[in-house]
């Protein structure tokens, strides 16, 4: 099928007008198809002009254009020529559309627990033609009236508010002007809890056989909303518009969530079955309080086109955490996002598949999808944060105010936005513009010490700009400093050029800890001294700020990725402070990057069980020492449950004997123990089915998936392999799932024979995996071989002209991952021959 083009998105906006859309679907028609019938109202400022019309369906039975029959067979890559329109027009369109599998368009599920289905729409970034016949471009917006015949025993919800009008019909109500792309219906059995709140209806909903944590968990779930409501009532002075307020917990689910007007999907993961750690509900709490926000960025406004989707992301990543702090209890969010969401981003920016925040000239709809990464959201949040230091809090916000205000149900442009926060703030953000949103790349950033008999002589504020992406950013920025826990120093600093002197440093004993940008201000790379890093295994847990303790894991974790801190190095400090680690977001997310990404990429395959040896020794000082039920005690747990080579600890674990508090009933948990046992050979299929049994949900038979997939035997990997790039109708999730098994493995033997064949098999599944879900599949079955064989063949298929936009997005970024680990594996190869 053809991407929609920029250019030709101008074209048909400059031509015609959509005044609103009329659908009927039916899903009353069995598993795999869906009859769709779209009555489009639109203008042409041209008549006798021709433009065309997006569908892409199974079949297309009837078509009319003004009472008009058009030729169904006309149709060419998802395309209907409409010729000689009229001034004013209508357009009907039927036909019988397919349910997807991969996340994509209307995606049907079957819940193994109770072998009901479950069905939702998510139409971005392109995917509504898939469902309705449609213009499908942000900037046509139009209202939608949507009728749904489906099951008499589900429910249907909607953008709009639903009603059931006959049994098995529902009508809902028309929606105020939208893009197609957040147009969405969620049908099936669905299980609700609902609330109201300042006026508004609020719902959310989720399978029946999730019921149970539904319930637990909507008390916390509605207060986190209602005071997001409300925080952002005060701060944008403009009512929550779209009327009801929907939450649908979903299965299979691209991504975390969706800002569907009035219908929020979310990945049905949130609904925590088991116990979940504080940073858990942060997050879930962060992904309630961003999709919100979209409801003003991106749904009341929204991009003209997709080259301007930071006006989405970026404000949704900035005002979720701003609400957060200052609405909820979570108050250390950007704690959160400094060791969560800005590391993702940091990733992204190393990569060779870079960009800048705003302005990269997206040509065509698919090519733009690649841009929906940690720089739109995580460096982009990061430079909002570097403007309100520049412009002042109060005129950011005034600006933002009008900028919504003037472009309600709209479309806006990087221009209107920054020409709102001039006219608000006076300055011109020419040149910063220019620095921070029109340049790609990040500064280094470290501090200068002259020290002489431990005392700082004098001291300057570092800035290396990138070679490759020059710019001249100021930053905002603070330098901090402690010695045995107590706080020696703390500068707020402006940095606008390469040497920022520090004089206020110079006189004091030399600091045991310095850290540039300690409260996370701005973006850049952190690079510590070293006398801090030889320092970090001693003082680290003595630093009281949270804060600050993650702006230096955050600038390990950059270290290590470019071959200038040693894993071990990384692993010494971990073993040191992890234990006595106090802020959930750190402690839960270091113990899965040591975990899942410093071991398996960055040691040697030799010297991997003995790091994992290293982590597990961790995990059960903690555990031994944690309060009950804590989330330091199941952080602890978890690491112990996947790293530790503990049989007996194992078998008692997953058979549910001597278990933690607190996990005495939790599935997922039981799934990390027996996913260990699998990929040491210590269980077979049998017994991995055994399991199953035990957890016949959805996410149980991920798990066993994985787990299978895992076990190291041949056959079971030609079987994975099989499933994984064959067409056996697997699901999005299923697919990864499998990747992840099937590259755990105690040798790179097993599994030499898929590192060649994924470069040819993987990319070919283009043609029936949708191209969002094909670049998550992509990123997980990379091989996990770090070798220079690996590398000689990624660099070949990078050469391929072939690939589609999002296989060769995702080959980048993971070929660069690679990269990065045979790097540092180069180069710290004598570290662990010396610990060996």
């Amino acid at each position: 099928m053809r991407s929609l083009t920029l250019a030709e998105a101008r074209e048909r906006a400059a031509l015609i007008a959509v005044t609103s859309y009329a659908v009927e679907l039916d899903l009353d028609q069995g598993d795999r198809v869906f009859g769709s019938v779209s009555s489009i109202t639109f203008t042409c400022s041209s008549p006798g002009a021709d433009s065309w019309v997006d569908v892409k369906a199974r079949s297309v039975h009837e078509v009319t254009l003004n009472g008009r029959r058009l030729d169904p067979g006309d149709i060419r890559d998802g395309r209907l020529t409409l010729r000689g329109l009229a001034a004013d027009n209508r357009l009907v369109v039927r036909a019988t559309m397919a349910y997807s599998h991969d996340g994509q368009g209307l995606h049907r599920a079957t819940d193994p627990a109770d072998r009901r289905d479950y069905v939702y729409g998510h139409l971005f970034l392109d995917a509504a033609p898939t469902v309705f016949a449609c213009f499908d471009q942000p900037d046509l917006k139009a209202p939608h009236d949507i009728g749904v015949r489906a099951p008499q025993d589900w429910v249907v919800l909607g953008n709009g508010a639903a009603r059931q009008v006959a049994p098995g019909q529902w009508r809902l109500a028309t929606t105020k002007p939208l893009a197609t792309y957040f147009v969405t219906v969620c049908a099936g059995p669905y299980v609700s809890v609902r609330d109201e709140h300042d006026g508004i209806p609020l719902g959310i909903h989720a399978r029946a056989s999730l019921r149970e944590p539904l319930e637990r968990h909507s008390g916390e779930l509605f207060t986190v909303t209602r005071q997001c409501f409300d925080y952002f009532h005060d701060l944008f002075g403009i009512r929550y518009p779209f009327g009801e307020y929907h939450q649908v917990f979903v299965p299979e689910f691209n991504a975390g969530a969706m800002e569907n007007p009035g219908c929020v999907t979310l990945r049905d993961q949130y609904l925590f079955r088991g116990a979940a750690t504080r940073d858990e509900l942060l997050g879930r709490a962060n992904t309630v309080s961003h999709e919100m926000s979209h409801m003003w960025f991106g749904d009341l406004v929204t991009m003209k086109w997709w080259d301007d989707l930071w006006l989405n992301e970026s404000f949704a990543e900035y005002m979720s955490h701003r609400c957060l702090v200052d609405a909820t209890e979570y108050t250390d969010a950007w704690v959160d996002s400094s060791i969560v969401r800005k590391v993702w981003g940091y990733g992204a920016e190393r990569s060779p598949s870079t960009h800048p925040v705003a302005g990269v000239e997206a040509l065509d709809a698919q090519s733009a999808l690649q841009n929906f990464d940690g720089i739109s959201y995580a460096k982009g949040a990061a430079v909002l944060r570097q403007l309100i230091s520049f412009v002042g809090d109060d005129a950011f916000l005034a600006g933002v105010r009008a900028y919504l205000t003037d472009k309600s149900y709209a479309n806006g442009m990087l221009a209107d936005f920054l020409g709102a926060i001039e006219r608000a703030s006076g300055r011109d953000l020419g040149p910063w513009s220019d620095a921070w949103l029109l340049s790609a790349g990040r500064d280094t950033i470290s501090v200068d010490v002259a020290v002489h008999g431990g005392t700082v002589e004098a001291a300057r504020l570092l800035r290396v700009r990138p070679t490759t992406h020059l710019a001249d950013r100021p930053h905002a920025l603070d330098v901090a400093a402690w010695t045995d826990g107590a706080e020696v120093s703390r500068l707020a600093v402006t940095a606008t050029g390469d040497l920022t002197p520090l004089p206020d440093l110079a006189g004091k004993a030399v600091p045991a800890v310095l850290v540039p940008n300690s409260a996370d201000l701005t973006w850049a790379r952190v690079r510590l001294d070293r006398s801090t890093l030889d320092a970090l295994p001693t003082q680290l847990a003595r630093v009281p700020d949270a804060q600050a303790r993650a702006v230096v894991w955050s600038a390990l974790i950059d270290g290590v990725h470019v071959a200038e801190v040693s894993p071990v190095t990384f692993l010494d400090v971990f073993e040191a402070t992890w234990t006595s680690e106090s802020n959930a977001s750190i402690l839960a997310r270091m113990a899965l990057y040591a975990e899942h990404r410093i071991v398996p990429h960055f040691v040697p395959r030799a010297a991997q069980p003995a790091a994992a040896g290293r982590l597990a020794r961790s995990a059960r000082q903690l555990l031994d020492r944690a309060d009950e039920g804590t989330s330091r005690s199941l952080a602890a747990a978890r690491l112990l449950a996947g790293t530790s080579d503990d049989e007996a600890l194992l078998r008692s674990w997953a058979d549910g004997s001597g278990l933690p508090h607190g996990l005495e009933d939790d599935g997922d948990f039981r799934w990390i123990v027996v996913r260990n046992l699998a990929a040491r050979g210590l269980i077979d299929a049998a017994a991995v089915d055994s399991y199953r049994a035990k957890d016949d949900t959805l996410q149980g038979g991920l798990n066993a998936l994985m787990c299978r997939a895992a076990l190291p035997r041949p056959d079971v990997k030609a079987w994975a392999w099989d499933q994984l790039t064959g067409r056996h109708g697997r699901s999005n999730y299923e697919m990864i799932h499998l990747a992840r098994g099937l590259w755990m493995s105690p040798d790179d033997a097993l599994v030499a024979d898929y590192v060649e064949r994924f470069f040819t098999d993987v990319p070919a599944m283009s043609a029936w995996v949708g191209e969002d879900a094909l670049s998550r599949v992509v990123l997980a079955a990379f091989p996990k071989v770090f070798t220079s064989q690996t590398d000689a063949l990624s660099s070949r298929a990078l050469r391929r002209r072939d690939l589609t936009p999002a296989v060769r997005r995702s080959l980048v970024d993971a070929d660069a991952e690679l990269r990065e680990a045979l790097a540092s594996r180069a180069a710290f190869a004598s570290d662990f021959r010396a610990s060996a």
